[in-house]
């Protein structure tokens, strides 16, 4: 059998769909439909039913995947790491948001690099959950961290840490905000008091009056930076409020540069995820990395 068309056959099944198959292979979707037909004649079985929206694997088609995919991948790994001593290197790609990945995950990763001579060379980019996902899907990246469970079967997902949000502002304002008006009415207490966030939007903000005061924010951004590293540093110098992940913001709150505005029992929380394409934890470096972050993450809760 062709290993081609079956390492089409295998891209096709973890994508869901013939065009998006298409593009991560480098192939026209013509010609990748002609393989798959062309492997289901030799099977003399239906590998896939085609839909309205991609295609789903029947039967026959899954059981395959499950057999041919681990191998695959394995000979992938020998062709790009090569029939050498071992002593060259392999490259990680990393890609997530610029704040978690820069204070979170390159600082555990790091651990790896060189570690007995069988480390690797690591490569990150920052960029938005949208952004990571689909340099993720198209093979730009080995390993991303992002805030939303991916769909489909060409991405897998495992929860890496829970980051808690909190309500943070200069203690000069912390002076002059009435804190028990504040845990009646949000936003009588806090409109006069300056909103500094990453996006126009306020996401950060409006997640946090929905969860805690079932409210919208009352005023707009007045400074909005896109990085959540100068919004505490604009806090820090008395710019306004701000909604934060505590790790961001834990060593200010320990110095007195920052203080908590709220406490409320439930504090909001969101999930990071870490995704790789499906069945490329086979692949020695990227599993090792994947490993080591969950580790890590588990002294992060």
């Amino acid at each position: 059998m062709d290993l081609a068309l079956l390492r089409t056959f295998v891209t096709v099944h973890r994508a869901g769909s013939f065009t998006r198959a298409a593009a991560l292979l480098g192939l026209s979707q013509p010609a990748v439909t002609s393989q798959i037909r062309t492997l289901e004649r030799q099977l003399g079985r239906p590998l896939f039913l085609r839909q309205a929206r991609g295609v789903t694997p029947t039967t026959i088609g899954d059981e395959l995947a499950h057999k041919a995919a681990p191998h695959l991948d394995a000979l992938v790994e020998i062709t790009e790491t090569g029939l050498d001593d071992g002593s060259s290197l392999r490259t990680l790609h990393l890609a997530g948001p610029p704040e978690f990945t820069a204070e979170r995950a390159l600082p555990a990763l790091t651990g790896l690099i060189g570690e007995d001579g069988q480390g690797f060379a690591l490569r990150a980019s920052f960029g938005n959950a949208e952004e990571t996902l689909e340099g993720l899907a198209a093979g730009h990246h080995d390993l991303a961290i992002g805030t939303a469970r991916p769909r489909g079967a060409l991405l897998t997902a495992t929860a890496l840490c829970d980051e808690e949000h909190v309500l943070i502002t200069s203690p000069r304002w912390a002076e002059r905000i009435d804190t028990g008006r504040l845990r009646r009415d949000a936003a009588p207490a806090l409109e006069h008091v300056p909103v500094v966030e990453v996006h126009e939007s306020l996401p950060f903000v409006s997640r946090y009056w929905a969860s805690v005061f079932d409210s919208c924010p009352a005023a707009p951004g007045t400074v909005v930076v896109p990085d959540l590293r100068a919004v505490l540093a604009c806090v820090v110098m008395g710019a306004g409020l701000a909604v934060l992940p505590r790790y961001l913001c834990a060593h200010a709150l320990q110095s007195g540069d920052v203080v908590t505005l709220h406490d409320p029992a439930v504090p909001p929380l969101r999930t990071y995820f870490l995704v790789v394409r499906t069945g490329t934890l086979a692949m020695p470096h990227i599993a090792r990395a994947h490993e080591w972050l969950l580790r890590a993450a588990a002294e992060w809760n």
